[in-house]
């Protein structure tokens, strides 16, 4: 621990001490413990931003040729910046020049074992420092001025987060995406689960940060006795997965509670093994953050059938409403809505209509009677896809999108899924918002929100086991979701698997079934044998002269989901562009106090069509913004790579600077002796695009 003056402990936030360095920190992912993304930073400001520069880049050197990510908000403590590379290396940087001061690889240079990581947390006392971070199923934790494992931690310096869930751990799959939140020496967290058949329940624990000991544990899928567990099916609780915590929480420390918003449960698309409203799936959670106790929830949607997860961290604000200044909490959707609570009570601070949806007429499926709409603020995308928004890009793009529309169920939203037939879903599978969330800007209580407007479709099949290929039937199962039922692959983010057997040996896809890599979960569950089984299906090998080989049968594979979706498919014109007409991505600035927009502009657009003359279009974005009291609000997030600086007060373009890949993460500002930086991961990766592997800080280079 670096040790401190008293004068220094005082002033380090206003002066510089005689011999230490100032910093001014963002020292928690999303900036605080609110996760309100703001910096009252204003060194860089509205009138000098066009002088922002480059200060410093740090390559991780382990991007691969396609497809990592790097989605790290960094935090930065005392002059050390701290991120996560490609293949999940924790690194420590010089903040103020980006030389590298220590690595740690959990993976010890593994080839298998990548994945996604959006930050990291930091604890300390009086004696100790410590990052603790997830990797695989792992949660690690190292000294933070060196990087070293803490051995006393867990066992040899990790948690299995896989033991403790009431389930066979060696058949789990669990990791960490979002890290926790620290509260006193507890870390809270959520987790990724699977979301095929069989998938992890995605409870909330807390483990000691000294001794990694689990210390309390909040069951999102009730167990029997506990409150909501009516609203599943009575075995729900041992065989059902998901409504996980995935996106991250907030943390009000001052009342010691925690705000969990959770995910959709396992399998996504069929809730006839799950019937009822299946609590505390798609909730925002508010629990006592010593003990797990729970003290209110609000469910956004009941019986998900269309994974509306809450994708969003939640903002912790305070409003005027009625005269009075209220702290709420704001739960921003990738249905495009903004949920708005009394922080300690749940209340809805704005009025929330139940709306009558669709029943399902899928065998077995008994969908929810109505769903829960905030009237204000209105929505901040568009709420259907019907024949009057398709695309105009062109004649012949309108003509293939109206001929592709014809045979869809499309506009309204929460229409359920059907066997064999189309549905168009919008805002799309990552619509609305994502797990960038929103900023909050205490000084105005405006909200700011990035979001994603793509019409989607999906379809549900009827799995028949195939007793002579059973091979297919797991890979129908378990995969067809993202590689398509004929194995070719879904668009540019879900790769085909055809001859994927001449590209990779058995034992590297076998590893990858089981552990996962990159956005890839594992399926631990599948076991030995029908891992093999369904490597003989991918590489159509003979499966009567396979069997022959083995001593072992293949485990049981049977489940209580009678079908699969046909796979997440964007609807896009015979050019890959949107099949609607733009803004299909935006940026918007919402008054809490009110619950009004005040402004809402396009958030990127695609070169190709810029040069054409159809700019400010917006496209899909990834990532969040970061809003400053210099009047700024920063974001990349976008499919044109870019790195943009809005005006918080009129939604125009200040500033941009194009990355060498694409931004998909949300950015971090510090101040460093004196010296305000604004950072960003470019790690690319998404929908096809090339990958990166650095991190890039700006500064005003001649500010003195």
């Amino acid at each position: 621990m670096k040790q401190y003056s008293v004068l220094c402990i005082l002033y380090l936030w206003v002066i510089p001490c005689s011999g230490e360095n100032r910093f001014t920190t963002w020292e928690t992912y999303g900036g605080d413990n609110h996760h309100t993304k703001y910096s009252s930073l204003d060194q860089v400001n509205l009138s000098n931003v066009s002088r922002l520069q480059v200060a410093w880049r740090y390559s991780t050197g382990d991007a691969e040729e396609q497809g990592s990510q790097i989605q790290c908000n960094p935090i930065v403590v005392d002059g050390l910046l701290y991120g996560t590379s490609p293949k999940l290396k924790v690194f420590a940087l010089n903040a103020a020049t980006g030389k590298l001061i220590w690595r740690f690889d959990p993976f010890q240079g593994a080839s298998v074992g990548q994945g996604i990581n959006r930050g990291l947390s930091y604890w300390r006392d009086s004696t100790d420092e410590r990052i603790l971070f997830g990797a695989g199923p792992y949660l690690y934790a190292l000294n933070a001025d060196n990087g070293k494992i803490i051995k006393s931690f867990g066992e040899n310096g990790k948690v299995d987060l896989r033991v403790g869930l009431d389930r066979k751990p060696q058949e789990q799959q669990v990791d960490i995406t979002t890290p926790g939140v620290i509260y006193k020496n507890l870390i809270i967290l959520g987790s990724r689960t699977g979301e095929t058949p069989g998938a992890a329940p995605g409870h909330i624990r807390a483990y000691d940060v000294k001794t990694g000991r689990m210390q309390w544990i909040f069951h999102t899928i009730p167990h029997p006795g506990e409150f909501g567990y009516e609203t599943w099916s009575p075995d729900s609780w041992q065989k059902v997965g998901g409504a996980n915590a995935w996106a991250g929480m907030s943390l009000d420390e001052e009342n010691g509670i925690v705000y969990v918003p959770t995910g959709s449960p396992s399998y996504d698309f069929y809730g006839g093994n799950r019937v009822g409203d299946n609590l505390f799936a798609n909730s925002l959670i508010a629990l006592k953050a010593d003990t797990g106790e729970r003290l209110w929830h609000f469910q956004t949607v009941r019986h998900d059938l269309w994974d509306r997860d809450l994708a969003s961290t939640p903002n912790l604000v305070t409003v005027n409403h009625g005269g009075k200044s209220i702290d709420a909490v704001a739960q921003v959707t990738k249905s495009g809505f903004v949920f708005l609570f009394d922080r300690l009570n749940g209340t809805p601070l704005f009025p929330v209509e139940e709306r009558q949806v669709r029943k399902s007429d899928v065998p077995g499926e008994v969908t929810a009677l109505t769903q829960p709409v905030p009237l204000k603020p209105p929505a901040f995308t568009r709420q259907s896809f019907t024949a009057e928004d398709i695309t105009e890009l062109s004649e012949r793009a309108r003509l293939y999108i109206q001929t592709q529309l014809k045979d869809m169920r499309t506009g309204e939203p929460y229409i359920p899924p059907a066997v064999s037939k189309d549905t168009i879903i919008y805002p799309g599978f990552d619509g609305g918002a994502g797990w960038g969330g929103a900023a909050y800007d205490p000084e105005s209580n405006l909200l700011y929100v990035n979001a994603t407007e793509l019409p989607w479709s999906f379809e549900l099949v009827d799995i028949t086991d195939d007793t002579h290929n059973p091979g297919r039937t797991i890979y129908l199962k378990y995969c067809a979701g993202c590689h398509g039922i004929d194995r070719e692959g879904i668009g540019k983010d879900f790769p085909s698997l055809l001859n994927v057997g001449g590209k990779l040996s058995y034992p590297v896809i076998a590893a990858i079934i089981r552990n996962g890599k990159g956005r890839m979960q594992g399926l631990p569950q599948l076991g030995f044998e029908n891992i093999l089984l369904l490597l003989d299906y991918l590489n159509e090998t003979d499966v009567d002269a396979s069997r022959e080989s083995r001593d072992e049968s293949p485990a049981e594979i049977r489940t209580d989901v009678p079908y699969r979706h046909t796979g997440y498919k964007r609807l896009l014109d015979p050019d890959g562009y949107p099949g609607i007409k733009p803004p299909w991505g935006t940026l918007t600035a919402i008054d809490l106090n009110l619950g009004a927009i005040v402004w809402q502009v396009p958030l990127g657009e695609y070169p190709d069509l810029a040069r054409q003359g159809i700019g400010n279009t917006g496209t899909e974005n990834y990532g969040g913004p970061v809003v400053t009291k210099g009047g700024l609000v920063f974001i990349a997030s976008t499919m044109d790579e870019k790195f943009r600086i809005f005006n918080k007060n009129t939604g125009e373009v200040v500033w941009d600077y194009q990355l060498p890949a694409g931004g998909f993460a949300t950015p971090a500002t510090y101040e460093v002796n004196g010296k305000q930086y604004v950072v960003i991961a470019a790690g690319g990766g998404k929908s096809g695009l090339k990958s990166g592997d650095e991190y890039i800080a700006f500064s005003l280079q001649d500010y003195f």
